[in-house]
């Protein structure tokens, strides 16, 4: 990766060579001037406004800029593996070789020489790697050495990869050994042990709740215990083995419960998250034995053995627990809190001891390593401090002198070396280390806060006599706020230079601008209208991220963790281990006394009558809106979670691509008309994905329309003067960015927004979810959103409350149908001559064949029905299709020479099972 070093001026620089206050020009739609003000630094309390106008990419003197808030600068020397993010990784027992078991680069393992740190073998099913296998989906844990590094298994969907270990440490003859699924439940494997003489395989299946002994040679499983829910770490000592149950202990009479993998597991009733956690002790000399329980904390995820103690990261509750093996009771509880503003959010994930007595535990979501001084399980730990590693450390343990890390995000997705990057360009890393002294330690323990935005007063909570007068973003969580109404809307997957690279006062690439102006006239009326942000950050890598970040100011650590196979659950909606203890965005809001309604955002089932199509709900828009009526085609979604399900509007969709989100933008409509809008509104508005009956354009027309009609039908209601609306993707993978792929677009629609205004400063989720909560006097829900500078710079105490008129759409809904509605086909208004064409549907006669194959990969793919899934397509693969359609077959994809077929595109061997299409 390229990065250039220099030094920033912080909340005022300007990385688009323009100084501060320099005024620009937009032109509206109708033609009139508005002047756009560059602006820099706001006001607030200083938590992470120190980015100032930093881009993620960039090296600062604070460290490199990733997307969520944070610098990287670790302690130690780095390795950058750019086949993939890390899911776990363990080292042989000699020491000279490391196995990571690696996902989202077309690869599944990597072996990594510790004597030169560099990449020695790739094993996977594309053509980079050096040993092929059939598939690349990877567990949680592992993969794991024989004890005498002869073999090496990597745990796999419904069993294991068998491999033998060469002498130079590189791997060959892979077989499969089978764990049978027990009907919908596969055998999803977490961590394995050896037994001592490497004659029987221990297995943690988490898909089933049960522990397995298999023969070594076979591959026949001997026995079977039952534990608890979704075993994951697993460790022998002597002869019993202790394994976490990240779900706690099977459901009693009277628990409440919610879903995790077809278990019902003991849940919140109010957040759906695990309300306990065990570690399972199997005793190996009494096989016929029911395995014993100890209660930890929740969510525990690694677990170590050492000097008479088992040490177990609780990633929920942000702990670790310190088993005493001679009686198997928890004698301390090391607390993983290092910042005292949140006491959750830092997911220690990785534990390991030294043998001078250092306990070294990873901090995963504050790219850090708590140091603690550990004498024996019974006497208490002290707390030295921090090092700071790359992004999202998740293993770790200690090689001769040395401290070895593995961070499954490295430095974030940086891989590209071109001027299109996208979030699939990822990386991972290995930072290693002589741990230093205290008094180093306690250094580098300023600039982990530093790198996380951690200052006292991030949070300060009103006393009741301050200033009453309200504000928009109250500098005080629960002083008054001028905005009563929030309305949250949730797009799918662009870019920043997708939908805006072709505004010249921003800085854009026009030449990867996919939906301009014509497309998106409303979004572009918008940003000249309210504001343009040409520095804000979507965080994760799919939709299972993205969602979580937006709902919850995280994406938690079990689902950070399954990405290597997303099986178990993808978008987490219905699986209780998905959920942090703290709750959600609408959770908080509840508890604060504010009223919420729900238009599709975090729904997990659909039903739709017969003769829903795409093409009827197009014609039923129309006719309600011409006539008033309701639906003709009644659709119900619906939560999982209680505290959702019984504030959401069931008729409104979850993502189907087969659904216009015009349709969608009428039944919100008849809604806020009946019954007027809650505190905290939330939609999900998923047509912009594409995939379905439309072509691309079509869609993020119909996306685009529907935003303006929501935007129109609020700005001109008598709660327009005390609303604001924030529209953002929820990722921004389904694309490519000059800056970042993390880059997309967002507006931020108030009359108290600055209007007319570029602004360069960095923003992320993490600070528009907090600018929420600051509104609506909601706690913040874990450091990273505690952290968080409200974005008050983007507002004005001066409201303009001048409306917005939505344009109709430029573009087609109905281009690309193969069938035209029944009602007919959709008459566009005219384009803007002086705005890039929308595509058209015409394929040139000598891409008809190519076009042809997509058109067949396009009708094999999961985006319609029911069923849909908003990344149930193979992320390079739908990137390429909607590429190829917005430039009308013409063009090839950025960085490369021609128009590829379906199975000819580079980066197709990303599994589809973790994509985000």
């Amino acid at each position: 990766m390229q990065v250039t070093r220099r030094r920033v001026e912080k909340g005022g620089s300007r990385l688009l060579g323009q100084p501060r206050g320099r005024r620009r020009r937009l032109v509206t739609a109708g033609g009139t001037a508005v002047a756009l003000v560059a602006v820099g630094g706001g006001v607030g309390l200083a938590q992470t406004q120190q980015f100032g106008n930093d881009q993620v990419g960039q090296v600062t003197d604070n460290g490199q800029v990733v997307s969520d808030d944070q610098y990287i600068a670790p302690y130690g020397d780095r390795t950058v593996i750019n086949n993939g993010k890390i899911m776990s990784s363990t080292v042989s027992p000699d020491g000279t070789h490391l196995a990571a078991a690696i996902t989202d680069g077309g690869e599944a393992l990597s072996i990594v020489d510790l004597k030169s740190w560099k990449v020695q073998q790739l094993v996977g099913n594309n053509a980079a790697a050096n040993l092929r296998i059939p598939g690349n989906d990877v567990g949680q844990e592992g993969p794991t050495y024989s004890p005498d590094g002869k073999q090496l298994w990597l745990g796999q969907t419904d069993g294991y990869r068998r491999f033998t270990v060469n002498p130079d440490g590189t791997l060959a003859n892979p077989t499969f050994v089978s764990i049978p699924a027990d009907g919908a439940k596969h055998a999803l494997v977490a961590a394995a042990v050896f037994s001592p003489d490497g004659s029987t395989v221990y297995s943690a299946v988490n898909g089933q709740n049960r522990v397995v002994a298999i023969d070594a040679a076979t591959g026949v499983i001997k026995q079977s215990w039952a534990v608890g829910n979704a075993p994951r770490g697993l460790v022998d000592v002597g002869s019993k083995l202790y394994v976490s149950n990240e779900g706690g202990r099977p459901a009693g009479p009277g628990d409440t419960t919610m879903n995790s993998y077809n278990t019902q597991v003991p849940a919140d009733p109010n957040t759906g998250a695990t309300t306990t956690g065990t570690v399972s002790v199997i005793d190996l000399a009494n096989p016929a034995a029911a395995p014993a329980s100890i209660d930890v904390g929740l969510h525990p995820s690694a677990v170590y053995a050492k000097n008479g103690a088992v040490f177990v990261t609780n990633t929920a509750s942000n702990d670790v627990s310190v088993i005493n093996t001679a009686n198997d009771k928890v004698v301390q509880t090391i607390a993983t809190q290092p910042w005292p503003e949140a006491s959750v959010g830092y997911e220690p994930d990785a534990v390991t001891l030294t043998d001078d007595g250092h306990l070294l535990v990873t901090l995963g979501r504050a790219n850090a390593v708590a140091v603690y001084r550990y004498t024996n399980p019974l006497e208490p730990v002290s707390y030295v401090g921090l090092l700071p590693t790359d992004y999202f450390p998740a293993e770790i343990t200690t090689v001769g002198n040395q401290v070895v890390v593995s961070n499954t995000r490295g430095v974030d997705a940086r891989r590209s070396t071109g001027n299109a990057h996208g979030t699939h360009d990822t990386t991972s890393s290995l930072t290693h280390f002589t741990l230093p002294g205290d008094d180093v330690i306690k250094g580098e323990t300023g600039k982990v806060f530093t790198q996380n935005g951690w200052h006292g007063g991030s949070v300060s909570l009103t006393d009741g006599t301050g200033d009453k007068h309200p504000v928009p973003v109250p500098l005080k969580l629960g002083d008054p706020s001028a905005i009563k109404h929030v309305f949250l809307i949730v797009k799918e997957n662009r870019t920043y230079d997708q939908v805006y690279g072709d505004i010249p006062q921003g800085n854009g690439d026009p030449s990867l601008t996919q939906y301009g102006e014509n497309v998106t006239p409303n979004q572009h009326a918008l940003a000249k209208q309210f504001g343009l942000y040409d520095n804000t950050y979507d965080i994760g890598t799919n939709s299972a991220e993205g969602h979580n970040w937006l709902m919850q100011a995280d994406d938690p650590e079990y689902t950070e963790s399954s990405a290597g196979e997303y099986l178990r659950s993808y978008d987490t909606e219905d699986d209780a281990l998905g959920h942090q203890k703290s709750g959600f965005l609408w959770s908080g809001a509840q508890a604060a006394g504010k009223t919420v309604r729900d238009f599709g955002e975090f729904q997990q089932f659909l039903t739709k009558p017969t003769g829903a199509s795409w093409q009827n709900l197009y014609c039923d828009t129309k006719d309600m809106q011409a006539t008033g009526k309701n639906t003709a085609y009644p659709l119900v979604s619906s939560s999982p979670i209680p505290s959702l399900n019984n504030v959401s509007v069931h008729g409104f969709p979850k993502f189907d691509t087969s659904v216009p989100d015009i349709y969608r933008a009428q039944i919100w409509k008849q809604d806020f008309e009946k019954n007027g809008p809650a505190n905290l509104n939330m939609f999900w508005l998923s047509s912009d994905h594409t995939g379905g009956p439309p072509n691309g354009a079509a869609q993020v027309a119909d996306n685009d329309l529907a935003t303006g009609q929501i935007v129109d039908t609020i700005s001109h209601s008598p709660y327009w003067k005390d609303s604001a609306i924030f529209v953002v993707e929820d990722d921004s993978q389904a694309g490519s960015d000059h800056i970042d792929g993390h880059r997309a677009p967002i507006q931020i629609i108030s009359p108290y927004a600055q209007h007319g205004v570029v602004d360069s400063r960095y923003y992320s989720q993490i600070t528009m979810v907090r600018t929420i909560e600051q509104i609506l006097g909601i706690q913040p829900m874990n450091q990273k959103d505690s952290a968080a500078t409200p974005m008050r710079g983007a507002f004005t105490q001066n409201p303009d409350f001048t409306p917005f008129t939505a344009l109709p759409n430029r573009t087609s809904l109905t281009a690309g149908l193969k069938t035209l509605p029944a009602c007919g086909p959709d008459t566009p208004a005219p384009q803007n001559p002086a705005a890039a064409p929308a595509p058209s549907t015409t394929v040139p006669a000598d891409k008809q064949d190519v076009a042809g194959k997509w058109d067949n990969w396009k009708s094999q793919q999961q985006l319609t029905g029911p069923d849909a899934r908003a990344d149930s397509t193979n992320p390079a693969q739908m990137n390429h299709f909607d590429w190829y359609e917005a430039h009308d077959w013409t063009q090839p994809y950025p960085g490369e020479d021609k128009v590829y077929a379906p199975d000819q595109v580079p980066g197709a061997y990303i599994p589809a099972n973790e994509s985000d299409g």
